[in-house]
Parts: C-alpha cells; structure tokens; sequence
C-alpha cells in the first residue's frame, strides 16, 4: 500500500503529460503530491518527511515551471531531489549513532559497522549519479523523453541498484543459530 501511495504524484504525473503536457502534468503533480501527503497525514497520524520535502520541491519548481511557463524547473526536481537524499546519506554518518541506512534496515538484518558504512555510502553515489542521469537527459533530449525517463530509467536503475546491493548484502549477512 505504501508504494502505491509513493508512486501516486509520479504516476498522475506520467498519465496527465502523456494527455494534456507538461504543463498540465506539473499542476497535477503539485496536488497529487499534496493529496499523498494528506492521506499519510490522516491515515497513519504522522507527517512523512521525505513526501513534506518532495511536496515542497515540487511546490516551489512546478509552480516556477506554471508561473515563468518554463519546463526546466520541474525537471531540475528529480536531480534536487536526489543530491537531497544523498546528503541526507551523508550526513547521517556523521550525525547520530549509525548510518541512516542502519537505521532503516537494523531490525530486519544485522551487518557489521564497516558494511553499513560502505552500503550506506553506495547509496549517497547512487543518489549523486542518479541526479547527473537525469540532467544528463534534461540537457541532451525532449521533454518527452525525459518525462520518460524520469518514470522508467530512475525506476528501472533504482531496481537495479537494489538487486544489485541485495547480492553484496547477501555475502555479509551475520547467520544466527
């Protein structure tokens, strides 16, 4: 249920472009994304920070995109986004006792210090080059293409990333008896 409510603003996102532009797709990613927000808000009672961050990103970019009718705001949020999260990654080894990822993952296995570390930096460099792919298609492509780039190619390297990390982790996981 959480991914779909993830995935919702990207999705309307996708559908409302392929229908209606770029323009359009922008207004109704900006509700979508306050809608989701929304719905976590009453269903789970919590703000989630990660959708309040991206709802602001999308607010300030998709209506400079609206307001100046200039695309390359709303393209520059995949990229923002991302260099957000791998600072965040970064950050989170020198702030706090572990590492963000230990953080989200300790319950579900247990990894020694140094594997954290090294997972965790993994995912700052996939962040960084997952914010130059999608300027690297801003810069050298339509806007078509990005748009769906932007749904297929970050999803597609995203899950790629991951099955590649489930392999290294599978290597380093600690067996109890």
């Amino acid at each position: 249920m959480k991914l779909l409510v993830d995935f919702f603003p990207i999705l309307l996102f996708f559908l409302a472009y392929k229908f209606f532009g770029i323009y359009w797709a922008t207004g109704v990613a900006i509700a979508a994304a306050g809608l989701q927000v929304g719905y976590v808000r009453l269903r789970w009672r919590r703000w989630d920070k990660l959708q309040l961050m991206t709802l602001f990103l999308i607010t300030v970019l998709g209506g400079a995109t609206l307001f100046f009718h200039e695309e390359i705001f709303i393209k520059w949020k995949p990229t923002l986004i991302n260099w957000l999260f791998a600072a965040v990654f970064l950050g989170s080894q020198y702030v706090g006792k572990a590492p963000i990822i230990q953080r989200l993952m300790k319950q579900q296995i247990s990894l020694p210090a140094e594997i954290w570390r090294r997972l965790n930096l993994s995912w700052v460099v996939f962040f960084l080059l997952s914010g130059l792919a999608n300027l690297y298609v801003v810069y050298h492509f339509d806007t078509n293409t990005w748009v769906n780039f932007k749904l297929f190619g970050l999803m597609g390297l995203t899950i790629i990333f991951i099955i590649l990390q489930a392999f290294y982790l599978a290597r380093h996981l600690r067996h109890e008896s």
